[in-house]
């Protein structure tokens, strides 16, 4: 088993949680951590959450990147480690969400911890338990190993204890960190610990007037009474304020790595900084991009211009998303519909290369660096293979107006009987995403143009070559090839735009498969009749 602390990187697969994952070992063999630098002890990667709201697709991809690292770094080191999913569910609640019931009753419970604050939903203890119950099930529902952490859990069993009687050693020099980053008036009442109001359980936001280091207390004036009080930071008594906080649970921890969003690079320097002057090392990590809509703007949960998790998972499987997710981490992307179908075929065109890869050498650096292997957890095996696109089903779809998956099986049984939704579970997956994706987005957008001169006579001539082919069993490339003839005897400049032709009044919409391919699973002789159909409409239009 290489050792990434010593193998270059151009050694390892060419793939970027590979990169990561040669970070996080290079950090491990250098830590200086609250754990006394031992790099025996497992890695520790976390991932943030925060509870004030539901799981959303940006929880599953940062869970799902940072599972990726952590797996590339068992195959790189063969050495443990663990990941984190953290809850910092003893924040304040500062509004109630649009989405929730019994909003008039959150309203009483504003500043208080969100595991203080009742379930509006009726079904746990507070609204952070059954947020924290939502992300495990969620989690849990894509099979992500982590260790679910409670903020609120470890502040109150004193996990937190030594580090935060550190904060108040160090308090002030963490002042000289975070004052610069904030305006006059937030200045003036700035802590990093925040008591909890001993009356009201209220998360208080004031200037500290005296701290003992040793016996851990803070002293603190309520604003609204003029009321003195001492408090532990200890026993769940007292939080941090969430850049500290985040720096205080690195320190406490030991945590070796965490990814996190662009907006946030300006708080990783700060809590780096934090974390260093508590006498700990800042873990390893990786920036990545946001998401953005279809006109390239960011995605808002207040403006509702992004994608659901549970939308994807109506038109493709969640492998599918966790392609999108593994695609180029560093850049933006736009997170929209139409993307779902490209990265659907995206995902099924790795999975055959997998298992092309796994059958000429299962321990390569090729087979590591594909995003299949990944998505699988290096479990590549042939039910997680299509042999049809997606794309091809949806073409399918829309040329049969397919209103349930049986019509499409019915081509698919004719183009191949040995195929049958046991045989081939992720086929029968996708026939049944196809169909959803047809009803909601193709239907409604098909449009029909009339061929050109040259497109008519271009048609004409392919119906007449595809007749040649309705008494034998022709092949898809075959068949490719022979369209492919005809586009080039009615000298189509560039060629592609034959196929435009072909897309555009054949099937209605502007892109779509391979042709041949198409016509071998749609039939040689339904193809004729829709090239018929096609030209017989120009003439009565």
């Amino acid at each position: 088993m290489s050792d990434s602390r010593t193998a270059p990187l151009s050694d390892l697969p060419r793939a970027w949680p590979f990169e990561e994952a040669r970070k996080l070992a290079e950090h491990v063999s250098t830590r200086g951590n609250a754990s006394g630098g031992d790099d025996a002890r497992p890695a520790l990667l976390e991932t943030g959450y925060g509870p004030s709201g539901l799981p959303h697709i940006g929880t599953f991809g940062e869970v799902a990147r940072t599972s990726w690292v952590r797996q590339a770094y068992t195959a790189l080191t063969g050495r443990p480690s663990r990941l984190l999913a953290f809850s910092d569910d003893m924040d304040a609640l500062r509004k109630v969400p649009d989405n929730v019931p019994q909003r008039d009753m959150l309203e009483k419970f504003i500043g208080q911890p969100l595991s203080r604050v009742p379930d509006p939903f009726g079904t746990h203890e507070s609204f952070a338990a059954h947020n924290n119950a939502r992300l495990c099930a969620f989690l849990d529902s894509f099979g992500f190993e982590y260790e679910f952490a409670s903020s609120t859990a470890y502040y109150a069993s004193g996990r937190f204890d030594a580090a935060l009687k550190r904060v108040l050693e160090v308090h002030e020099e963490i002042l000289d960190v975070i004052l610069p980053t904030l305006g006059a008036e937030r200045r003036a009442t700035y802590s990093p610990v925040l008591p909890l109001h001993p009356r009201t359980g209220e998360v208080m936001q004031v200037k500290m007037d005296a701290m003992d280091p040793v016996a851990g207390t803070v002293r603190w004036t309520d604003p609204s009474t003029g009321e003195v009080f001492e408090t532990p930071v200890t026993g769940g008594h007292a939080k941090m304020q969430w850049k500290a906080d985040w720096a205080m649970r690195w320190y406490a921890l030991g945590v070796d790595y965490e990814m996190s969003g662009k907006d946030l690079i300006d708080s990783v320097r700060l809590s780096g900084r934090i974390c260093k002057i508590l006498g700990g090392t800042p873990p390893a990590g990786l920036t990545y991009e946001l998401f953005l809509d279809e006109q390239g703007q960011k995605i808002s949960k207040s403006k509702g211009n992004g994608l659901s998790v549970e939308e994807w998972l109506r038109y493709a499987p969640p492998e599918s998303l966790g392609q999108f997710m593994f695609n180029q981490p560093q850049r933006a992307k736009r997170l929209y519909f139409d993307v779902i179908p490209k990265t659907a075929d995206e995902y099924l065109a790795h999975v055959d290369k997998a298992l092309s890869l796994q059958a000429e050498n299962p321990a390569g650096a090729e087979l590591r660096a594909n995003p299949a292997w990944f998505i699988l957890r290096g479990q590549v095996g042939t039910e997680a293979a299509s042999p049809v696109p997606f794309g091809m089903l949806l073409n399918l779809a829309s040329v049969a107006n397919a209103e349930t998956p049986e019509v499409l099986w019915g081509f698919i049984r004719r183009y191949d009987a040995a195929v049958s939704p046991e045989t081939h579970p992720m086929l029968a997956a996708m026939v049944r995403y196809a169909v959803a994706y047809y009803a909601d987005f193709v239907r409604p957008a098909k449009t029909f143009r009339a061929p050109s001169e040259q497109e008519r006579a271009a048609l004409v001539d392919l119906a007449d070559v595809l007749r040649g082919y309705e008494a034998e069993a022709a092949d898809a490339t075959t068949l490719q090839n022979a369209v492919f003839e005809v586009g080039k005897r009615h000298a189509f400049e560039p060629l592609r735009s034959w196929f435009g032709c072909l897309y555009e009044v054949l099937l209605g919409q502007k892109e779509g498969p391979r042709f041949g391919g198409f016509v071998a699973l749609y039939g040689v002789r339904e193809t004729i009749a829709l090239i018929e159909a096609a030209l017989l409409r120009d003439r009565q239009d």
